[in-house]
């Protein structure tokens, strides 16, 4: 009689090896072998397979975050960068837990949204942001840019030279057309200084370059005036500097015809040498300060001690040139009469007491487009009519500059 085995787990016997598991299909017919099992031998646990929580089954791919999506998006277009950086650090907290892809989407997004962020905050901060509006708000016409060559003629929209325009046509001069570029300049700053200083600016620098373009002004004729070209608000924003400085009729409707360069090239060695004395002297005259003396005498003495300088300077020039046999004896006057202006100056740049200083500046201006002046030109065949200094009619006197072109 068979001994039964005592309770608990059944130990093989050494040399027959683990027992095999019994067959949830039961006992094959009598008669046949049994065959393996139907997914393979499953000695130990159950015949399927258990799936885990957190894993597919059949290796289907992982969803995309919708949030990390939507974080590159905003961060890429920048129009709501907090917004896109917030929904960047959402999206990696969900996707650490869920399991799910778009990591690299959600970090790029929130670098980006960050970086987005902080140019918005710095626009804010400089007023660069509310300045970039007023372009965009202003019609395409006031925000452009444009400039016109040295030397070249133009007719202007509306056939005026004052206002705002946006292009020009450019015309040869030898035929009637408005204006005719004599030089040009940049302003400096990076913000836009206003009209005012524009025009001053324009004031100051489109007269010494009206002296080289056209030498001799008397030989300008009575209805030139100076205009210019200059920046808007608007140009200065798209990087706008530039003025350029031109020849126009005193006449708004007027044209003018014909060229009016006459550089070095256009006159001989006694003539150059004259108009380029008398012109180093103007430019310095041109310099009076805009007050009144009565409102600023030291700034008057200043520039009169400076007329004064360049007075002595200028007739040394004169007297060291060898002037023509017919030319010498009107020149020798001229300089005569330098020489006493120069000494005016001089006491106007002393004096403390206002009426005393005009009295000396009126003295000192004498020479100015005097007789030996004219009498001088005369012999060295220039143009011998004193220009008109009539301020109302904007001529090319201390008016210089005053009217514009707004581009």
């Amino acid at each position: 009689m068979s001994i039964p085995p005592p309770p608990g787990p059944q130990q093989p016997h050494p040399a027959q090896g683990p027992s095999p598991a019994p067959d949830p299909y039961g006992p094959p017919p009598q008669g046949q072998q049994p065959y393996g099992h139907p997914y393979g031998p499953q000695p130990y646990g159950q015949p399927y397979p258990v799936w885990g929580q957190g894993y597919t089954p059949y290796n289907r791919p992982a969803s995309v975050n919708g949030l990390a999506v939507a974080s590159l998006v905003l961060g890429v277009l920048c129009c709501f960068p907090a917004v896109g950086a917030v929904l960047g650090v959402i999206a990696l907290v969900q996707i650490r837990k869920k399991g799910q892809t778009g990591k690299g989407l959600a970090i790029a997004g929130t670098i980006l949204s960050s970086l987005g962020l902080a140019l918005w905050i710095l626009l804010l901060a400089t007023g660069s942001l509310s300045r970039m509006s007023e372009v965009f708000q202003e019609s395409d016409v006031e925000g452009s840019t444009f400039s016109v060559p040295e030397g070249q003629c133009f007719n202007a929209p509306g056939k005026s030279l004052e206002g705002l325009t946006y292009d020009v046509d450019e015309v040869p001069c030898e035929g009637e057309h408005e204006g005719e570029v004599f030089g040009e300049f940049a302003m400096s700053g990076d913000t836009f200084p206003g009209d005012d200083a524009v025009s001053a600016a324009a004031d100051e620098k489109c007269y010494p370059l009206q002296n080289a373009y056209a030498m001799d002004s008397w030989a300008l004729p009575d209805d030139v005036d100076v205009y210019y070209f200059g920046p808007t608000r608007q140009s200065w924003l798209l990087g706008d500097r530039k003025v350029s400085c031109i020849f126009g009729n005193t006449d708004e409707t007027g044209t003018l015809t014909g060229s009016l360069l006459a550089g070095t090239n256009a006159f001989d060695d006694d003539q150059l040498a004259f108009l380029l004395a008398l012109d180093a002297v103007d430019e310095t005259l041109y310099t009076e300060p805009e007050a009144y003396p009565e409102d600023d005498l030291p700034a008057y003495r200043k520039w009169a001690r400076e007329v004064h300088d360049s007075l002595g300077e200028q007739i040394g020039e004169l007297r060291a040139h060898s002037w023509r046999d017919d030319t010498e004896k009107s020149v020798a006057a001229l300089i005569k009469d330098m020489e006493k202006s120069r000494g005016e100056w001089e006491k106007a740049a002393a004096t403390d007491d206002v009426d005393t200083f005009y009295t000396h500046y009126d003295a000192g201006y004498a020479y100015v487009d005097g007789p030996t002046t004219v009498t001088a030109r005369k012999a060295l065949g220039l143009a011998y009519d004193p220009p008109s200094y009539d301020e109302d009619s904007g001529s090319t006197g201390d008016d210089s500059g005053s009217d514009n072109l707004d581009v």
